[in-house]
């Protein structure tokens, strides 16, 4: 078995340092934007270049370096949607030259009056220095209005780490405006095919969709990933050979596997006769919930990290699909797709099998169901006469909202088909896939439906993302 990138995606936690810094401990009169609440308007943020507080001289790489902190800072903020960025040509001093504390505080200070005077109701101040391969990252962040320090915080780490460094800061930040950390350090598992060929393999990357690593080489078909509770592992389905006498040829089946990404080992779950498929586990990381046909009809079953049966969850009726399992966050309910009535509908039941109820009866094929981390949504796709789009509901069915409506981008005035919902750590976005540039690429979108951005950005196909929480 080939592991490949293995160092680079799993990151020790003793990799970057943080130092305790000074932020204050986030209580409701400290929230500077209420998550949740119509938001009127962006806030306005100022974030000029990062300062540089060593010689250039010494470290000849620190443009480059400065350049990708601000890059990835500021896509990670713009993503959230909370801010409208001031142009800097609207900038009354110049940074590089004043320090990043507020004048008396450093003589050579910046004045809160300078950006009041062009509405800014954030400022963000970074420096950095280099120590070798070492990047020393000093940040702060000030509410003008109130002339205060919201967030003011050091860290270290690696050159090779620049974006682990940024992403925690992004974090951070957001929690300290908010309340509620954001989700830069998730990673997302995918499968993805070149263009053109028919092999898919497992992919890790970022949420945005940097260091991306193939984790499978099977040579063929490896579908439908997904997390475990912790992140230390993968299980996906791929159609290998059974093992047949010598000379003898027959077909690939479709068997679970499980990718320890910490061991670096693989080992079969299920390899019975038939679909193994849609594994997904329970949140106490115990056991797996998943799509077996060995008895004819593709029913859920769960069982344990072994593959032994620990209950059948559905039982048809002959001839029905039960597939797509995705279990609440609380570990009670299991979401589900099915056709036992007709069409491909959302389903939900009790953790064992009972309390079976349909949440969803509009549309001609719903599918890949997808908890928020609240438990309070579900997220689909739903087909709507040729093309499908991402849905989301309250869990009950409830107040059903369509999320993506968009055209190929090819003139033809086809619309654009959006599949496989997954949400973010923080339950703000929703990740997925779409065809709307000409080939499958991975988009974000806000659960109200704005802020639709592309992430991938490449020739390549990508099919079935799963969204991780956050990585510390």
């Amino acid at each position: 078995m080939c592991m490949l990138g293995f160092k680079k995606i799993m990151v020790l936690a003793g990799f970057i340092l943080f130092s305790t810094g000074l932020m204050a401990q986030v209580s409701n009169q400290d929230i500077y934007i209420k998550v949740g609440e119509a938001q009127v308007k962006k806030s306005l943020m100022a974030f000029p270049a990062l300062q540089f507080s060593s010689s250039a001289g010494a470290a000849p790489q620190h443009q480059k370096v400065g350049a990708e902190l601000y890059k990835i800072i500021k896509n990670n903020l713009d993503v959230t949607g909370y801010f409208e960025f001031i142009d800097p040509k609207s900038f009354l001093e110049d940074s590089a030259k004043m320090s990043p504390l507020p004048f008396p505080e450093a003589s050579n200070g910046f004045k809160y009056e300078s950006w009041k005077t062009i509405g800014a109701e954030f400022l963000m101040r970074l420096s950095f220095s280099l120590t070798g391969e070492q990047i020393n990252l000093e940040a702060y962040c000030y509410h003008v209005p109130k002339m205060k320090r919201i967030l003011s915080k050091k860290y270290k780490g690696g050159v090779s780490q620049l974006s682990k460094v940024a992403h925690r800061f992004s974090n951070d930040l957001v929690l300290a405006l908010t309340g509620k950390e954001g989700m830069f350090l998730s990673k997302v598992v995918v499968a993805s095919s070149k263009a053109g060929s028919q092999i898919k393999e497992i992919y890790v990357m970022d949420w945005d969709a940097a260091n991306l690593q193939k984790v499978t080489s099977h040579n063929s078909l490896a579908l439908s990933p997904n997390w475990s509770p912790d992140g230390t592992k993968i299980i996906y389905t791929a159609y290998v050979a059974k093992n047949l006498p010598r000379g003898k040829k027959g077909l690939r089946n479709p068997n679970l596997f499980m990718l320890d990404l910490v061991k670096k080992q693989r080992w079969l779950v299920s390899e019975r006769m038939g679909l193994n498929t849609g594994g997904t586990f329970h949140p106490d990381g115990q056991s797996i919930f998943m799509t077996m046909s060995e008895k004819g009809n593709s029913d859920l079953y769960r069982v344990n990290l072994e593959g032994n049966i620990i209950k059948r969850l559905t039982n048809g009726p002959s001839g029905a699909l039960n597939v797509e399992a995705s279990v609440s966050p609380d570990g009670k309910r299991v979401a589900f797709s099915s056709d036992r009535l007709g069409k491909p509908m959302v389903w939900v039941m009790d953790i064992d099998g009972t309390n079976v109820t349909k949440r969803t009866i509009a549309g001609d094929y719903n599918s890949t169901p997808s908890w928020s981390p609240d438990g309070k949504k579900i997220a689909f796709a739903g087909l709507d006469g040729k093309h499908y789009d991402i849905f989301i509901m309250n869990e009950d069915g409830s107040n059903l909202e369509r999320l993506t409506s968009q055209k190929k981008k090819d003139g033809s005035g086809k619309w654009s088909t959006n599949e496989n919902p997954t949400f973010s750590p923080d339950g703000r976005h929703i990740m997925f896939t779409s065809d709307r540039d000409g080939v499958n690429q991975v988009y974000l979108i806000n659960i109200d439906g704005t802020n639709e951005r592309r992430i991938t950005f490449d020739r390549n196909q990508y099919f079935q993302p799963r969204w991780s929480k956050n990585f510390d």
